[in-house]
């Protein structure tokens, strides 16, 4: 169906904490794990992160990850940087690195509508 790699492999757990704890510190909010979530987004993001999938896939695993909420705070913030640095990747022209990167944010931020979804599928299908 579409180009399947490790798209998460380049990210542990220690990685993405990390990136959540520099999120707060840039916005001097509180970084921690949550109580109810933070195992859950743990395990799931484990159980996934060296498996090949599709990049649709992926930008899945984060949004289902961002939902989880493993942390206090900025968690839509710290699975978007992983959806765009997974999309910087695939060197892309600007103006279309711009558009799927927006894209992919919206599917992990989960505010993307049916078109957004459709055309971030279909460009996924496109890359093999």
């Amino acid at each position: 169906m579409t180009y399947r790699d490790k798209w998460l492999e380049p990210f542990s757990w220690d990685f993405i904490t990390a990136q959540n704890q520099i999120l707060c510190a840039n916005k001097s909010a509180h970084h921690g794990p949550t109580s109810d979530g933070h195992d859950l987004g743990k395990e799931l993001w484990q159980s996934k992160n060296q498996l090949e999938m599709s990049l649709f896939e992926a930008v899945e695993i984060c949004r289902q990850c961002h939902r989880i909420a493993p942390f206090t705070n900025y968690n839509g913030n710290t699975f978007a940087a992983i959806a765009r640095i997974m999309i910087k990747r695939l060197d892309l022209k600007p103006e279309d690195e711009f558009l799927i990167r927006s894209l992919a944010g919206h599917i992990v931020a989960g505010v993307a509508g049916e078109d957004e979804l459709k055309a971030f599928e279909e460009f996924c299908k496109t890359l093999g």
